[in-house]
């Protein structure tokens, strides 16, 4: 579903790399966390692998069509929920999302059925028909992902979608995450929450300084409980510092 070979990523004047000789693989079915500090290099490898930047070098497919080669086919089997809610505020909700549909070509009868399923589910009735520059930050958020699954994308990328959420928002794009994932898609989303993303993810990795540390299979339920300690273990700039050496203790006997 997403495939990211040696991905290099340098941004200009820059001496180091945003993101050095990353490499992932996701599959059908499979919900995906991205983990990491701020400025790991998160949110640039999403916006590398949406085709929002250009990269250095490397390869980077989705659904088997190259970003680089291809990227009208690639864009059309992903949708991207990005980390700052970015809509055209003048249009209303129900534009915004009809605007989107044409883009990616969904015939009236399937934008029409989800677009009705989806504003209920996230309680958005009565909004739908306001300009979005009047919305909270949580409707902003909710109609960006409508947004973004009404052609029902094979890949689903969402950077930080829970940030500034309120919990049952939160709850109802989890809900929505798995269901993608029950019909066959795959979930790619960045998160600095380790417990959800150790609850819902199949698997997640971690990045520091541009570079993977690892993968970690969650369905093996000791790895579950340790990601924080993990987490906290390969991003501590120094580990045998004493400071980092009481968070993780701290961290450990959380779990013993």
């Amino acid at each position: 579903m997403l495939e990211i070979e040696h991905l290099y990523k340098k941004y200009r004047n820059s001496e180091r790399f945003s993101v050095e000789d990353l490499s992932l693989s996701l599959g059908r079915g499979e919900i995906f966390g991205f983990l990491g500090q701020n400025g790991a290099g998160k949110s640039t490898t999403i916006k590398c692998l949406t085709g929002i930047y250009p990269f250095t070098s490397g390869t980077i497919r989705i659904c088997g069509y190259d970003i680089s080669k291809d990227p009208i086919s690639a864009k059309m089997n992903m949708g991207y929920v990005p980390d700052n809610h970015a809509v055209y505020e003048k249009l209303t909700g129900r534009e915004f999302v009809n605007y989107t549909a044409d883009i990616y070509k969904v015939n009236k009868r399937n934008r029409t059925e989800r677009f009705d399923k989806y504003v209920e589910q996230f309680k958005l009735s009565h909004a739908v028909d306001m300009q979005i520059k009047s919305y909270s930050h949580g409707m902003k958020q909710k109609i960006c992902v409508i947004a973004a699954l009404i052609h029902n994308p094979k890949l689903w990328v969402l950077d930080e979608p829970m940030m500034g959420l309120d919990h049952q928002s939160m709850i109802e794009i989890l809900k929505r995450m798995n269901e993608h994932c029950d019909e066959g898609n795959t979930v790619f989303f960045s998160s600095h929450n380790l417990d959800l993303v150790a609850k819902i993810c199949d698997r997640a990795a971690i990045i520091k300084d541009g570079k993977l540390q690892c993968v970690i299979d969650l369905k093996i339920p000791e790895n579950k409980k340790t990601l924080e300690e993990q987490f906290v273990r390969i991003t501590s700039s120094d580990p045998q510092s004493e400071e980092d050496a009481a968070i993780a203790e701290l961290v450990k006997e959380k779990y013993e």
